[in-house]
């Protein structure tokens, strides 16, 4: 039988909680909820809230079928909010958003990343944020890009932005930098901009171009994410690893410090702890207090 809860008045069927997601790790759905209810929801859904969602559902595990998923999925609670998100192909499409703890447990029940664009409902096309991708080609790893990012934070830096990084949860790292609305294109065209400066810069390091043949032992600089119609893996969410992986925020001093992947991944367990010590380092994000102009926006 599928158990029913009820989450802030909301009643949920929560089903299969002691399939194990995760075999590596032993890590159940029922765990992976709690992860969501316990540690991650007040901090998740603050970088959410408004932003019309995709989805990457995994419901047998990373290891089996994985798909991407834009469009509310059949079956949506009529409570769950949607936004319409502009697309050539469908003028009238929607996606899901997560503004409350029910609509949260209701999507993660679906076993789901969380990925958000970045800009609101209510501007679409319209960026608050801006996000670099860096993405290790092997034998590079994290390591690398965490030099990458020190380059990218001077260099913002000198333009008046400030940069906040996170773990990808797979292999890379990405740094957000709180905007003054700005339309995507131009954000795309100023990272744009810059991903190229680092490839000047970085030669023996950094590519910005995505053609794999340039990758092996360097780090891509993706500027593309910034497109409007474009998402990027959410802060906290768990990825479909072979482990419970978390899109960790982490501060300056541990990516400057870095001399080995193992150093910068995190666990669905290792976040509570995380979130006493550090709070949310990612909270900038959310204060439009802190959101600068883009240069020559």
């Amino acid at each position: 039988m599928t158990p029913i809860t009820e989450v802030e008045g909301r009643r949920l069927a929560l089903s299969n909680l002691d399939k194990v997601l995760y075999p590596a790790t032993g890590t159940t759905k029922g765990e992976v909820l709690h992860y969501y209810a316990a540690t991650a929801a007040d901090v998740l859904i603050a970088h959410v809230r408004d932003r019309p969602l995709s989805f990457l559902r995994y419901p047998d595990g990373p290891a089996g079928l994985r798909f991407f998923t834009k469009n509310p999925p059949p079956g949506t609670p009529d409570w769950v909010g949607t936004a319409r998100v502009p697309r050539s192909d469908d003028p009238d499409a929607r996606q899901i958003l997560v503004q409350d703890l029910p609509s949260l447990m209701w999507a993660a029940n679906l076993v789901v990343e969380f990925h958000t664009h970045q800009w609101c409902r209510d501007t679409p096309g319209v960026a608050d944020r801006m996000v670099f991708d860096l993405d290790p080609g092997a034998p590079a790893s994290i390591v690398e890009c965490c030099t990458v990012a020190l380059w990218l934070r001077e260099r913002l830096a000198a333009d008046g932005l400030s940069a906040y990084g996170k773990t990808s949860g797979s292999k890379g790292l990405h740094l957000l930098v709180p905007l003054e609305p700005t339309p995507s294109e131009e954000v795309t065209a100023y990272a744009k901009a810059l991903a190229v400066e680092a490839r000047s810069e970085l030669p023996e390091l950094a590519v910005h171009r995505m053609t794999r043949a340039l990758r092996p032992g360097k780090v891509f600089v993706d500027f593309s994410q910034n497109a409007a119609a474009k998402t990027t893996a959410a802060p906290y969410t768990l990825r479909a690893k072979d482990s419970p992986t978390v899109s960790a925020p982490v501060t300056w001093d541990e990516i400057e410090a870095c001399a080995a992947p193992a150093e910068l991944v995190f666990l669905a367990g290792d976040m509570a702890a995380r979130l006493d010590r550090h709070g949310d380092l990612l909270a900038p994000l959310t204060d439009p207090g802190q959101a600068r102009p883009l240069p020559g926006g």
